[in-house]
């Protein structure tokens, strides 16, 4: 606002209502091998359905990182999942022949990187190739696709029955005088092994155009191979072969029909499919699984568990190891330890439930090891036994996925600083049988090395018991509870904190800040999450030194809420004629001697 030289009433505004944000507890994210999907990308999940539309269902090689992620579904809908896969794992192709292919395009990102045009090329002989699955792996030969643009191939045409009508001219191409440019498309699941049923249509693109610049009513693109690229989530369009010009509106000449080799069609199609040409996609391979390794590197920034190491760019709360091995896990838990804002989740390796306790025991203690002092780490003690009704069988599946499923379970019905433990958060679903089920004595054995028992209860089903971190030193951090309430305090508290930034340090700057943190800490404190608080932001701790190193200083303390891990219950038998408040200071006097006589030995020793 400009200066006022003379009298009148100026008006300005100062925004003191800045209030602490509320951050997401509940996003997942697991990586790991899949039958199908984008890979080295995280694609958001938000329940079972979605992740067998964009994954694909179990098979054999993949059902152990499925479930982990179905599981963890089965109590959160915030799941981030990434794909990775052998680097000698191909995509399916089609074209007019089928036969040598080279063809790996990971994810969107890698096919609009391989073209300028829209085009992608390929080592190989069959370089006529016209579509691509849109994604590695076998799965991708399950695909044909079937495309008809004339009324005389519609009529004989045996999917015209799942259109309205058969193409004709599009109004576009009709005002610059030329004909017959629509198109229809239907990818089919040749083989049901996405839908379950063989021949039946994925998706189906009516009337779409030859011509590149046909419009949509909405005006969005009706060019096929934009329509194609833009919503197919089965296949890419390649490209035509060399020497084929790709037809504009205002050309002012026929279109053609697909059978012509003009258009670069190629011949009449597959037997045994009339009045329209039809491709078989051929070459999909998924290769060797990926190892462990692959998947969770130490370092590198582009593959797997790596694509979520940056908490600038990637907001997670939880990390699930599935079934990776002790080495891969302490991998993932470093990541989590790294972004000091989130909780990675490890089950040791699977072993034959026939062993002894002894020896499963040892197996816990061998991860337990590999990951170390790390509060920012959970290990449960084993796996379960579920049913795969994708491939009606009975699968042994790590619990980790479970495990970060209560605690997202218990952000949903409680707060984070509430411990995903115990009979009222703690049961998990879906288990016949657990392969670990440790007894009193071996539950004691494993808790002294902060791994969490999981235990089978009769007529109480299946429990976590347990919510010790990896923390090795003893302190508040040791316990999930305390170390999720930091989480939350820390990331909301710096997130409202950056607004400082730039800012004056002065008595002003400092009391907003104060004045911002205290209600939120108060609210924390009424939903039980924190006993008491202090904060101290003032000349105290910015002194001139820090001011003029252009830092600001705020020291907030905390005492966290603690969850019950042990409970004692005394029970006394009196006399009939005893009087309870004598009975009472009896007793009290009694514990204050043992105490005591506890304490003196203790300082003997």
């Amino acid at each position: 606002m400009s200066f006022q030289v003379s009298p009148g009433v100026q008006v300005q505004e100062r925004d003191l209502s800045t209030v602490i944000p509320a951050v997401a507890t509940t996003p997942a994210g697991i990586a790991g091998y899949f039958t199908w999907g984008p890979v080295n990308q995280r694609v958001i999940i938000d329940g079972e359905s979605n992740l067998v539309q964009l994954f694909g269902a179990p098979d054999d090689t993949t059902f152990e990182y499925f479930f982990s992620a179905a599981n963890f579904l089965n109590y959160g809908n915030n799941l981030q999942v990434v794909r990775v896969v052998n680097t000698s794992s191909k995509n399916a192709v089609a074209g007019p022949t089928s036969g040598d292919v080279s063809l790996l395009i990971n994810n969107q990102d890698v096919y609009e990187a391989a073209t300028s045009v829209g085009t992608v090329a390929y080592s190989g002989s069959n370089s006529a190739a016209y579509f691509a699955a849109k994604y590695p792996g076998n799965l991708g030969n399950s695909f044909r696709v079937e495309i008809c643009d004339t009324i005389s191939a519609y009529n004989a045409w045996s999917l015209s029955g799942q259109f309205a009508g058969a193409p004709t001219t599009s109004t576009l191409v009709s005002n610059y005088g030329g004909t017959g440019d629509e198109m229809h498309i239907a990818i089919i699941d040749q083989q049901g092994k996405f839908s379950g049923v063989t021949g039946t249509i994925l998706e189906k693109y009516e009337g779409v155009s030859k011509a590149t610049n046909s419009r949509r009513a909405d005006g969005s693109s009706n060019y096929y191979v934009q329509v194609l690229n833009n919503e197919s989530n089965y296949v890419w369009w390649l490209n035509h072969p060399t020497g084929i010009s790709v037809h504009q509106a205002q050309d002012s000449s026929s279109y053609g029909t697909i059978s012509s080799s003009t258009y670069g069609w190629g011949g009449a199609g597959v037997t045994g499919v009339t009045g329209a040409l039809a491709l078989n996609f051929t070459g999909g391979t998924s290769s060797a699984p990926v190892s462990d390794s692959s998947i969770a590197p130490s370092s590198g920034t582009d593959v797997g568990y790596r694509l979520f190491a940056d908490p600038d760019f990637v907001d997670v709360s939880l990390l699930i190891c599935g079934p990776l091995d002790e080495t891969a896990s302490a991998n993932v838990c470093e990541i989590a330890k790294a972004r000091q804002d989130c909780i990675a989740f490890a089950s040791p390796q699977n072993f034959n439930p026939t062993s002894t306790d002894t020896v499963k025991i040892a197996n816990c203690n061998t991860l337990r090891n590999s990951i170390g002092n790390n509060s920012y780490a959970f290990i449960d003690s084993g796996w379960k036994y579920q049913y795969d009704r994708y491939n009606d069988v009975y699968r042994w599946v790590p619990l980790n996925g479970d495990i970060a499923g209560l605690s997202a379970r218990t952000d949903l019905i409680a707060d984070p600083w509430f411990s995903p433990a115990g009979f009222n958060r703690g049961n998990i679903k879906g288990v016949i049988k657990l392969a670990f089920n440790p007894n009193q004595t071996s539950r004691d054995i494993i808790y002294q090395k902060s791994i969490n028992p999981v235990v089978s209860f009769p007529g109480e089903g299946v429990v976590l018991y347990g919510d010790k971190t990896a923390q090795t030193k003893p302190s508040a951090f040791d316990r999930i509870n305390v170390r999720r309430l930091f989480i939350i305090l820390e990331k909301s508290i710096s997130i409202a904190a950056k607004y400082q930034l730039f800012e004056t340090n002065d008595s002003f700057t400092r009391s907003m800040f104060v004045s911002m943190v205290e209600p939120f800490l108060r609210d924390i404190q009424s939903r039980r999450g924190i006993y008491d608080f202090k904060v101290v932001c003032s000349d105290e701790n910015n002194t001139q030194d820090v001011i003029d190193g252009n830092r600001f200083v705020a020291d907030i303390f905390i005492k966290p809420a603690r969850s019950i891990n042990y409970i004692k219950l005394n029970f006394i038998a009196t006399r009939t004629s005893v009087n309870f408040e004598e009975i009472t200071a009896l007793n009290t006097i009694q514990i204050n001697i043992t105490t005591n006589r506890r304490n003196l030995v203790s300082c003997i020793r």
